[in-house]
């Protein structure tokens, strides 16, 4: 999955690609930001990104990305939410 890093234009709803940022792997953006990771909304008009997703770094400063979800992203959030409430996650289910 890829993923780039963005700006949302001041007083509005707008979404930039942020100047100089180049496509990064999406679960190296969420390791990086210990999966402190968050889906804003969807996103239709950014190339084929369909995600905002908000991230926080230790010290809590916020920083947006456009991702383009896919079936893996869709399999990954359902394995960590089955950890987060103690089911263990089997594949083939």
């Amino acid at each position: 999955m890829k993923s780039i890093e963005a700006e949302i234009v001041k007083d509005s709803t707008t979404i930039k690609i942020k100047k100089d940022a180049k496509e990064e792997d999406w679960i190296a953006v969420c390791t990086k930001f210990n999966n402190d990771v968050e889906r804003v909304r969807d996103v239709k008009d950014q190339k084929d990104f369909t995600a905002l997703y908000e991230c926080f770094d230790d010290d809590n400063k916020n920083f947006f990305y456009l991702v383009k979800e896919d079936k893996k992203l869709y399999s990954l959030r359902r394995k960590h939410f089955l950890n987060n409430i103690g089911t263990k996650f089997d594949k083939d289910n």
